[in-house]
C-alpha cells in the first residue's frame, strides 16, 4: 500500500535484511518497508497470538536543545509538553493557522532536551515548519534521523521477552515513557507502547547496531512462537483496534475533531497554540459535518483509499484505508464520511458492495 505522500520512496536501513529473507517490500508511510515475510495470515496471528516483531523505521526524529525548548513547543503544538515528566512522552498534532493537520509528533523530555518523533516522508517539510517559529527564541533544531533506527515487538508475549532480553519490566513503566537499556550489548532506548492496550515495547538504538538488534529480536520471537510481521498484517492489526494512521486516515485535509483526535492529542487546560482558535470554535460548537468512522466490508475485494461511498444513491464520503482481517475472517476500513451516516449499524454503497459503520 502506498501513502498520500509523494516522491521517491526511502529504504529502511534494513531492506537488504529482509529482501534476503524473502520479504516482500512495498511502500508504507512513504518508506521501503515489508510487505510480508511469507504468510500475512500467520503475521496477523502472531501479532494477536504471541509476538510480532516490526520494522518501524518510518521516523523521523528532532532534537530540540536550549532554555526555551519547553516553552517554544508548548506553544506551537496541541497537547501540554510544559507539565512532560523526564522519560515521558506524550502525542500531539502540529496545527496551521486554519486548524488542519500539518504532523503528528511525540514529543519525550528527557534531562538536557526534547526528542520529537515523526514521520520521515515530511521530514524537510516538518523541519521548516517547525524553524520558521524559532524567531526571539533560545532553541536548537537538530536533525537527528540519521541517528536512530527502531525496532518494536508487539503481542501478548512481548512484555516476556523484553523482560527476559533487557531486564525492564514493562508493568513498571507508564505508556509512552521510556528508559535507557541493552540488549546484550546493544545500548538502547525502551519505550512502552502498548497497541490495543497489550504492552509493547519499542527498541530504539544507533544505526550501526540495528541489524545485530533485529537479529536478536527475531531469534527471540520465534522461540517464543512468533516471528516478524510486514504491513499487510499491521495494517490489519491497527485496523481492527481502531488505530487511525498519519497520511492515511488523517492529514492535511482534516481538523483533528473530524479525525478522532480530540481526546487523544489534545490539551484544553494548557495555554495558547498554532490553530487553537479553530480547534476551540469546533468543541464549543459540538459537532462537524463529516467525521471519521470504521467500516466493516462485505464480500472478498478489498477498496482502494479513495473509494466513494454512497447512502441512499447520494455520496456521503470517501475510504481513507481498508485491510484484510483474519480474526475473524473480514475486511475492515476507515472512512470520512458526512454526519447523517456515521451512526453504527448504518449501511453505505461502495463500487465493490456494501459497508457497515461499526462502533
Amino acid at each position: 500500500m502506498e501513502t498520500a505522500a509523494t516522491g521517491t520512496a526511502m529504504n529502511t536501513p534494513l531492506a537488504a535484511t529482509h529482501l534476503a529473507a524473502g520479504a516482500k517490500m512495498g511502500v508504507w508511510f512513504g518508506c521501503a518497508l515489508p510487505d510480508y515475510f511469507g504468510d500475512p495470515a500467520a503475521e496477523y496471528r502472531s501479532g494477536r497470538e504471541t509476538v510480532a516483531l516490526i520494522d518501524k523505521n518510518y521516523r523521523a526524529y528532532l532534537s530540540f536543545t536550549g532554555p526555551d525548548r519547553v516553552r517554544y513547543l508548548n506553544a506551537i503544538l496541541t497537547n501540554n509538553i510544559k507539565d512532560l515528566p523526564e522519560n515521558h512522552g506524550v502525542i500531539s498534532l502540529l496545527l496551521n493557522p486554519q486548524g488542519h493537520i500539518l504532523a503528528e509528533i511525540e514529543t519525550y523530555a528527557f534531562a538536557d532536551f526534547l526528542l520529537c518523533q515523526s514521520y520521515a516522508m515530511i521530514r524537510q517539510r516538518l523541519i521548516e515548519w517547525l524553524d520558521k517559529y524559532i524567531i526571539m527564541d533560545d532553541v536548537t533544531l537538530t536533525d537527528e534521523t540519521p541517528r536512530y533506527g527502531t525496532l518494536a515487538l508487539e503481542g501478548p508475549k512481548a512484555a516476556a521477552i523484553v523482560k527476559e532480553l533487557s531486564g525492564t519490566d514493562l508493568a513498571n513503566l507508564d505508556e509512552l515513557s521510556c528508559r535507557d537499556g541493552a540488549v546484550g550489548s546493544i545500548l538502547c532506548r525502551i519505550t512502552r507502547r502498548s497497541p490495543g492496550g497489550v504492552p509493547g515495547a519499542e527498541f530504539s538504538t544507533s544505526s550501526e547496531r540495528l541489524a545485530e538488534l533485529w537479529q536478536v529480536l527475531l531469534d527471540a520471537a520465534r522461540w517464543h512462537g512468533g516471528g516478524p510481521a510486514g504491513y499487510t498484517a499491521v495494517s490489519g492489526l491497527r485496523l481492527a483496534m481502531g488505530a487511525p494512521w498519519f497520511s492515511y486516515d488523517f492529514g492535511e485535509k482534516q481538523i483533528p475533531h473530524e479525525a478522532g483526535l480530540q481526546d487523544s492529542h489534545i490539551s484544553y487546560l494548557k495555554g495558547c497554540y498554532t490553530g487553537q482558535e479553530i480547534v476551540e470554535r469546533v468543541r464549543s460548537r459540538g459537532q462537524v459535518n463529516r467525521q471519521r468512522v470504521r467500516l466493516n466490508f462485505f464480500g472478498d475485494v478489498t477498496p482502494e483509499a479513495g473509494m466513494t461511498l454512497t447512502l441512499d444513491g447520494n455520496e456521503v464520503g470517501y475510504v481513507t484505508r481498508a485491510a484484510r482481517t483474519w480474526d475473524p475472517p473480514r475486511i475492515l476500513g476507515m472512512a470520512y464520511v458526512r454526519k447523517e451516516a456515521a451512526a453504527p449499524d448504518i449501511v453505505l454503497r461502495w463500487a465493490g458492495g456494501t459497508a457497515t459503520v461499526i462502533k
